[in-house]
């Protein structure tokens, strides 16, 4: 049998263990391949694998990956959902093994802005530049978080790991501002990514202040990838709103020869067009909302509804991205009365109406595009 060359492991104490082991299992087996019997659990994620054993007051936990990135990621999966799982008191997580404490994060990359332009009325698409981006460019590299430093620091203090495995953020007047985004496109060789940020109105939107005011030379932090591929299918439907165009290009600038499908794009009004990477055998079409806010609409649910999902097709694949109300109905739609599998599906939260990033907890799975 074949191991992964790195690995790391805690014992965790935690009350109410055996929920804590329960919950972290279901809320995996959302993300990844899971088995457990006994008290023990085996995760296959996409970048390495996890153990976890229920014990009497507490659990312990294995991780193994094939570089210090991979495995990285999954320490910080763990703890963020056994954090969130625990409750209060929070349990101490200290792991041993692989991976050092206190230094920068290995999936942490310094980039500077190459260029900030507008594409349609309410998307500002800025260029990036950065060395060492090879894994960003691979297949499940879809999202990134921006770090945004302070206004006015030139030299900004980045995070490093922390014992827990998460990582330990700058306070202060050196504290970053976090918002997630897709990239929109990756040249690995020529080290550059284009990010697409959409434009909103308020005072609280750091993200849109910072593409629109980015000038060439400014220094941001990113860390990532996030997200991941779509399965090999026959007929896929991808739908989403603005928020969700930069993924939907992706998507489709990777799907299968010969694959078909429909994509539903709302957007604001016919002046947000962009043209996109569609394939033959697949439409498009755009939803206008034409006036009404972002988020206050059931466009795509009513596409999705009504779109004609091939008779006896059981090799489909659905991709939906949006507003966390209409992903909800969304996915209980395809679930409930669709009886798609798991496996058929992918249903995400971008964003939530009313709120930023930063105040949503680890089950929502937004992406705030602000």
């Amino acid at each position: 049998m074949h191991f992964a060359q790195l690995r790391a492991e805690a014992d965790v104490t935690v009350a109410k263990a055996e929920h804590c082991f329960t919950a972290l299992c279901d809320h995996m087996s959302e993300h990844a391949e899971v088995t457990r019997k006994d008290g023990k659990a085996k995760i296959r994620m996409p970048y390495g694998t996890a153990w976890i054993d229920l014990r009497e007051g507490g659990l312990k936990l294995l991780a193994r990956a094939e570089d210090e990135t991979s495995l990285a990621f999954v320490k910080l999966g763990l703890a963020e959902h056994l954090l969130h799982f625990a409750g209060d008191p929070k349990p101490s997580i200290r792991w041993t093994g692989d991976g050092k404490s206190g230094g920068a994060l290995p999936y942490f990359r310094e980039m500077r802005v190459v260029s900030s332009r507008r594409i349609t009325p309410r998307m500002q698409r800025v260029t990036l530049t950065g060395s060492d981006l090879q894994r960003f460019g691979e297949q499940g590299g879809l999202h990134i978080r921006l770090l945004i430093p302070p206004k006015g620091v030139a030299a900004p203090k980045w995070p490093v790991m922390g014992e827990d495995g998460r990582p330990v953020w700058p306070q202060g007047d050196d504290t970053l501002t976090l918002r997630t985004y897709t990239i929109r496109r990756i040249d690995v060789a020529g080290g550059e990514m284009d990010i697409d940020i959409v434009l909103h109105e308020g005072a609280a939107t750091p993200g849109s202040d910072w593409g629109q005011n980015a000038v060439p030379g400014d220094v941001i932090g990113i860390v990532g990838p996030g997200g991941g591929n779509m399965p090999v299918a026959d007929w896929y439907l991808l739908a989403g709103d603005e928020t969700a165009i930069p993924a939907i290009a992706r998507h489709l600038s990777r799907l299968p020869e010969g694959a078909r499908g429909e994509v539903f794009i709302e957007i604001a009004d016919a002046a947000e067009k962009q043209e996109l990477p569609l394939p033959s055998g697949f439409r498009l079409t755009w939803l206008l909302r034409d006036g009404a806010a972002a988020g206050a609409t059931q466009l795509i649910d009513e596409a999705i509804r009504k779109a004609a999902f091939p008779e006896g097709e059981e090799n489909l694949f659905v991709w939906v991205a949006a507003e966390y109300a209409s992903a909800s109905a969304i996915r209980k739609y395809l679930r409930t009365e669709r009886g798609l599998g798991r496996r058929q599906h992918q249903v995400a939260a971008y964003w939530r109406r009313g709120r930023q990033e930063g105040e949503n907890t680890p089950d929502d799975g937004d992406k705030s595009h602000d």
